[in-house]
């Protein structure tokens, strides 16, 4: 992937590396970067700023792939909407993904990256007919999410195409689910399973001649049982709708969902374990029925790159009321997670790693809004301003959640590659960006 155009920074020096992302047995967080390496980077782009270590991302996904190459057929997509940025993807193509997308932006930054036809997975709801359109004149898959969709893509497209796939809620079927999703009877996603027998009758009524099912009813899970239920409750309606509809399912995606331990406590999925529990589960059911093979597919986002994505910012004040403060040059509109979700996210000062936690801090941004804070009472070493600040786990829905209230400017994003260079895949934002879609000058005459 060349860096034609865009700024590029080298550590020629490989031995200063850290384990990149690799989490130690008590699941410790590192950094690709020593402090020395990362005192330089931050002389040479403003903070702050997203990292992205390339090498890990890759490992991870090989990784990822290999676990599940025991089905008969695997495919990831990728889920765009964690990190929507084009170097990703180009990355994450050549480890053979696909790209799940949820909006008319994110099927053009596959397309633009070379991810086309049936490798993109359109899934989307409350979907505008331009989107459908584009998706289906580009070979995309489309995933349909309600019922009522399939006379709309009828009528938006003259017909139906000729490969369909259906979002199946599961409801009190599928009992957990937590806030950020919602429990399964209580989200907005999907048909129920009397809805999804009757369309798949219909849309075999009318020519379909590939058919996929599809659902989603967690995020960030790290019960890796969780995911085996899922796939029996899908692996279970596959046959139901052979029997009952005289419909072969050719591909099964499980959604995604698989967590990763943002708390130092918790356990990375095993997904060797996830993938031979699932396997035992397609034997019993899907291989008797006469399905086999039946093609396993995932749009994970979050556990490909969100252990490898790094929140770079400086201490710049510190201040002491009836807590004791620490603000940083970023804030929520850089990584929403912490004030939206609660969402806990590690946090480490560069070159302090092995200091004493002895000082408790909330840990602020300067948006108006008092649930800008990105650790509420969290042990740490001496922060003094200036030290450089990490924030951990900020490789999936960080960046990509980011906005401009109050007028802030998004951050730009950096990737470490492999051979040690770093290079800016996303500038940081300008007041000119903010206001290019208002006539300024328009605004100087306006009485």
């Amino acid at each position: 992937m060349a860096a034609v155009g865009i700024n590029e920074f080298s550590f020629m020096d490989s031995s200063l590396f850290l384990n990149a992302g690799v989490k130690l047995e008590v699941n410790m967080k590192t950094f690709p970067l020593n402090h020395e390496q990362t005192v330089e980077l931050t002389k040479k782009f403003e903070t702050p700023f997203y990292l992205y270590d390339e090498k890990a991302i890759r490992e991870n996904m090989k990784k990822f792939t290999k676990a599940f190459s025991i089905f008969p057929e695997f495919k990831e997509y990728f889920a765009v909407k964690a990190c929507p940025n084009p170097y990703i993807l180009k990355v994450l193509k050549d480890e053979g993904c696909g790209t799940d997308c949820s909006s008319i932006a994110e099927l053009v930054l596959s397309d633009t990256c070379g991810i086309k036809g049936h490798d993109v997975m359109f899934t989307s709801n409350e979907t505008p007919a331009s989107e459908y359109v584009y998706a289906y004149e580009h070979g995309n898959i489309i995933n349909l999410d309600d019922f009522t969709h399939i006379e709309f893509l009828k009528k938006t497209l003259g017909k139906l195409p000729d490969t369909i796939c259906f979002r199946y809620n599961p409801g009190p079927l599928k009992e957990g689910g937590n806030a950020i999703i919602g429990k399964p009877e209580e989200a907005k996603y999907g048909l129920t399973r009397e809805q999804i027998l009757e369309a798949y009758k219909i849309c075999k009524a009318e020519g379909v001649q590939h058919f996929g099912l599809h659902t989603m009813v967690a995020s960030n899970e790290l019960n890796p049982d969780f995911f085996v239920d899922t796939a029996k409750i899908l692996f279970e309606l596959c046959v139901e709708i052979k029997e009952k509809c005289g419909v072969k399912i050719e591909f099964c995606d499980l959604g995604g969902g698989l967590g990763i331990p943002y708390k130092p406590e918790q356990k990375a999925v095993d997904y060797d374990e996830v993938a031979v529990k699932m396997r035992k589960v397609y034997d019993e059911l899907i291989v008797p029925a006469g399905l086999d093979p039946l093609k396993i597919c995932w749009e994970c986002g979050r556990p490909i790159t969100g252990p490898y994505g790094y929140l770079v910012s400086h201490a710049v004040h510190k201040k002491h009321i009836y807590r004791e403060y620490v603000a940083l040059d970023s804030c929520m509109a850089d990584l929403m997670r912490p004030g939206m979700y609660g969402a806990y996210h590690e946090v480490t000062v560069s070159g302090k790693e092995n200091a004493p936690c002895d000082q408790v801090y909330d840990v602020v941004g300067s948006l108006c809004e008092n649930c800008d804070k990105f650790a509420v009472g969290r042990s740490l070493p001496q922060i003094d301003i200036g030290d450089i600040v990490i924030i951990h786990d900020a490789g999936a829905h960080g960046r990509a959640m980011g906005f401009n209230y109050n007028g802030k400017l998004r951050c730009g994003e950096l990737m470490l590659r492999q051979d040690g260079t770093v290079v800016q895949i996303r500038r940081r934002e300008t007041l000119d960006d903010l206001f290019a879609t208002i006539d300024m000058d328009g605004v100087k005459n306006f009485n």
